[in-house]
């Protein structure tokens, strides 16, 4: 198919049936590769002349698509964060769907901006939205958003909470000499103090709240702290509350952050990344209990519920206080009541996203395709891996079990065989990484470095829980100048 792609300045290929061929092909090779993920290793190390080969000129002349095909089977496929695997148990990372593929398919081809106009792609979100805000008790008329991740949903809720606290001035004079404070958990993810950063309030400004022996914020802390704030004089205008910790996956205890917030005349909002889609399951959605009665809520499509990246989402109960917080009037860009400028307001409205692509669809397609219990049967069936890979780490007598397990996170370590746990733990989980075995990743709690097993991947089994344990004991007896270990805990 060397005659592809055209030579004239447009794009479009001069021969139509053999994209149509490779694109099949591809499609079917890919199929192939996602049903065969646990017949290959979790991940491999990319080698340096492959790295090599990547770093190339600009190209100035077109290559066959054929070429570029190979190119990625060759240079790209292999070398994966290995997130679609069964035995992939580091970070937050959701496996992917069939459902998620073809959807992501069809977006390429459609490619819709959905900043805004009246089209279809916009009431796909609305609706998107609408079912989100559904799943944990939010007002069907909330407001939102789809962003790329947490991260940024995060940074969405802080600026309409401060748009809240400062009023309509501050998206003109800014924040200086307010005294906005703001809390959460020293547990909470790193992305809080970094959108205090972003949005010019200053990390110096969010107090972090310790946390008691379960992980969750200390609710007298956050009373005492916002409490002597008030006394000097400052304006505490944010709490956060935490839905699933990243490091343990801890709950805190959202009712009774709302109380000191709404006691407080603060904005609660939830950081539920992944912890809020537990409200699919019955079983777990008592977690959750008090998320209902929060201001804003951000979590993410791609971690538990396995949308393709990406697919981060925020819930703001007040819609017209987000709308008064993001929306421009722009002469190219003004609404209208007839005509593709017809049908505002538009995501544009609700967020910092101008041109934005169509995440909607896959969310949708996700989501009708198993339904809300489907992704509830995910949820709990990761979590029962999960119990299954405690209950093994505590009948192994050379592991110890580091933090309770809440949902879906287990952080334990080998407690036998080098003078240096940390460093010897931290040489286990690269060891089975680098073999191919599973892929955990690491914290720190307590000062102790644990591997960290968090089941997200809808693929997992209890038998990939016991790989992961069966891999770190191999690799822990094969390393040099380890202490032998113990089989009796002795």
């Amino acid at each position: 198919m060397t005659d592809s792609l055209p030579q004239s300045t447009g794009l479009d290929p001069s021969d139509w049936h053999g994209v149509r061929a490779l694109s099949h092909r591809a499609l079917d090779d890919m199929f192939d590769w996602l049903q065969s993920a646990d017949s290959r290793p979790v991940w491999e190390q990319m080698p340096a002349a492959k790295r090599a080969e990547l770093r190339a000129a600009l190209p100035r002349q077109g290559d066959p698509l054929e070429t570029l095909y190979a190119d990625f089977q060759r240079l790209v496929l292999p070398y994966g964060a290995g997130n679609e695997h069964p035995r992939f148990f580091g970070w937050v990372n959701g496996g992917g769907t069939a459902a998620g593929i073809l959807a992501e398919l069809l977006v390429a081809i459609f490619n819709p901006n959905c900043g805004g106009r009246d089209h279809a792609a916009i009431e796909v979100e609305r609706q998107v939205i609408a079912w989100a805000a559904e799943a944990v008790g939010f007002p069907i008329d909330a407001g939102g958003v789809l962003l790329g991740g947490s991260s940024m949903a995060n940074m969405v809720a802080l600026l309409v909470a401060r748009r809240a606290a400062a009023g309509a001035a501050v998206r003109a004079g800014g924040v200086a000499g307010r005294g906005l404070t703001a809390y959460c958990s020293a547990a909470a993810h790193g992305c809080i103090p970094r959108a205090m950063d972003m949005a010019g309030l200053g990390t110096d400004a969010l107090r972090l709240i310790p946390a008691d022996a379960d992980h969750r914020m200390d609710i007298l802390a956050l009373r005492q702290a916002i409490a002597a704030d008030r006394a000097a004089g400052l304006h505490p205008f944010l709490v956060v509350g935490t839905a699933g910790s990243v490091d343990v996956g801890a709950f805190d205890d959202l009712t009774a952050a709302g109380d000191a917030a709404r006691d407080a005349g603060a904005w609660f909002h939830v950081d539920g990344a992944f912890g809020a889609t537990a409200a699919f399951s019955p079983r777990f959605r008592p977690l959750l209990a008090g998320i209902e009665r929060a201001d804003s809520l951000a979590f993410d499509f791609h971690k538990w519920v396995q949308v393709p990246y990406d697919a981060g989402c925020v819930l703001v109960r007040d819609r017209a206080l987000q709308l008064d917080t993001f929306a421009q009037s722009l002469a190219y860009l003004e609404g209208a009541e007839r005509g593709i400028a017809g049908n505002p307001p538009w995501p544009r409205d609700m967020g910092p996203d101008l041109s934005r692509a169509f995440r909607a669809l896959k969310i949708w397609f996700t989501l009708r395709a198993y339904g809300a219990d489907g992704i509830g049967r995910v949820v709990e069936n990761s979590c029962d891996v999960a119990q299954h890979l405690a209950a093994r780490v505590r009948r192994e007598p050379t592991l110890e079990l580091l933090a309770p397990v809440a949902l879906n996170i287990v952080c334990f370590r080998v407690a036998q065989g080098a003078a240096d746990l940390n460093r010897y733990n931290n040489d286990l989980v690269a060891d089975v990484q680098e073999a191919g075995i599973a892929a955990p990743s690491t914290t720190t709690i307590g000062g102790k470095l644990a591997i960290r097993a968090g089941v997200f991947n809808h693929r997992s089994t209890r038998a990939d829980a016991d790989a992961l344990v069966d891999g770190l004991l191999e690799m822990a007896r094969r390393r040099p100048g380890a202490l032998p270990l113990d089989p009796a805990g002795a």
